[in-house]
């Protein structure tokens, strides 16, 4: 299925980290924001690592976001997939960020999972200049990751908007 990215960057003048995954997941565009699969670890481990309630509505979880500084989007503005299979990504046209960096004070770039890194790494990075960390992949896919390692490579995100 050929998808074209139906989610907005969320990110204000604040936002220091920038955090990437690939393409929202049906889940996500379902839901109309970020990691919206119930069953995705991400804003879990968020709250864990910022020691914050978790936040379980589209606003609270903006809200947390933003309050930590953090901005979200996509390597991808479009691409074909096959359900939330970043292995079946073929096609791949990558998002313009300079919509974030031209209006954000970003420190550090994250990708979730290895397949993000990579597609930031071939399309985005030789633009920015920018190398991402990549972090693992919170998805309910890659349960071969405990969640004890997601928050422990996930404070990199905290150190990285902790710095001032």
């Amino acid at each position: 299925m050929h998808i074209v990215h139906p989610i907005a960057p969320l990110f204000d003048e604040r936002s220091c980290a920038l955090i990437l995954g690939t393409m929202p997941s049906p889940k996500s565009r379902e839901a109309g924001f970020y990691y919206g699969h119930p069953q995705n670890r991400f804003w879990r481990v968020l709250a864990a690592v910022f020691d914050s309630p978790f936040p379980v509505t589209t606003d609270e979880r903006k809200a947390f976001a933003l309050s930590h500084r953090l901005a979200l989007w996509d390597v991808l503005r479009s691409c074909e997939i096959t359900g939330a299979s970043d292995a079946s990504i073929k096609d791949p046209v990558a998002n313009d960020l300079s919509v974030i960096l031209e209006q954000a004070p970003i420190r550090s770039i994250f990708c979730t999972g290895t397949r993000a890194a990579s597609l930031y790494r071939r399309l985005i990075e030789p633009k920015t200049g920018i190398p991402a960390v990549t972090l693992p992949s919170p998805s309910p896919a890659n349960c071969a990751v405990s969640f004890e390692r997601l928050c422990a490579a996930y404070t990199a995100v905290r150190r990285c908007v902790e710095k001032d």
